[in-house]
């Protein structure tokens, strides 16, 4: 979707501020933002695309006043509404009004090393052969789904080269809306900055984007 949260290439936001590579929180309760998004995600009650969805989702005016963990914590309780684990009257008045729901799994403190190491692996097997080949030019589709897609909006309808494939993964657009997985091939496309963002680009510069397969379409020769 062309939300707030795809923001690659406009202007007026002002410049990107660094920050320590050692420094992950300003503050304890981001701590716990992020703690309890693991726990509850944990749960299998939806994806990682569904969850991303939530965040980019959010009405623009509220996204772009948030917080990095404000948004975590906005988006997981549209979650927990919509998952039925948590009422939204229960959220406005901030206490528990009826027993809990249960959960096929439940996250404990001393598995969380093994669980984050482990990851979610998304690679699937498929039983049809790559569309695409290494050093080949490829085109993103010129798309404005309503609903989630990977693909970001300053990289469509543009031309690049596939540089990398990296197997077939669960198709984001379909997983963000329990669809179904539905993978596809992945691949890494390489763009020149002139293509996206016009000629007052830096020159030397190069973008790097990963793109399911039904992103692109071939070049005409």
């Amino acid at each position: 979707m062309n939300g707030a949260a795809d923001l690659g290439g406009m202007m007026g936001f002002g410049p990107v501020i660094g920050e320590p590579e050692n420094e992950y929180f300003h503050a304890d309760w981001e701590r716990r933002a992020l703690a309890l998004n693991l726990a509850v995600g944990a749960a299998g009650r939806w994806s990682i695309d569904a969850s991303r969805h939530a965040r980019e989702s959010l009405p623009p005016r509220e996204y772009l006043s948030s917080s990095y963990y404000e948004i975590w914590i906005k988006a997981l309780e549209r979650l927990l509404v919509d998952a039925g684990l948590v009422g939204a009257d229960e959220l406005e008045l901030r206490r528990s009004l009826r027993p809990g729901v249960p959960v096929s799994r439940v996250l404990s403190a001393g598995d969380v090393p093994a669980v984050l190491a482990a990851g979610s692996p998304a690679v699937r097997p498929v039983d049809v052969p790559a569309r695409f080949a290494v050093g080949e030019r490829v085109r993103t589709r010129n798309m404005h789904p309503t609903g989630h897609t990977r693909l970001p909006r300053y990289a469509r309808g543009k031309g690049g080269v596939v540089e990398r494939i990296h197997g077939a993964h669960v198709f984001p657009d379909t997983s963000a809306h329990n669809a179904g997985e539905h993978p596809q091939w992945l691949y890494s496309v390489r763009f020149d900055a002139r293509e996206l963002w016009g000629n007052d680009s830096d020159p030397g510069l190069t973008v790097s984007i990963d793109a399911w397969e039904s992103y692109l379409e071939p070049t005409p020769s």
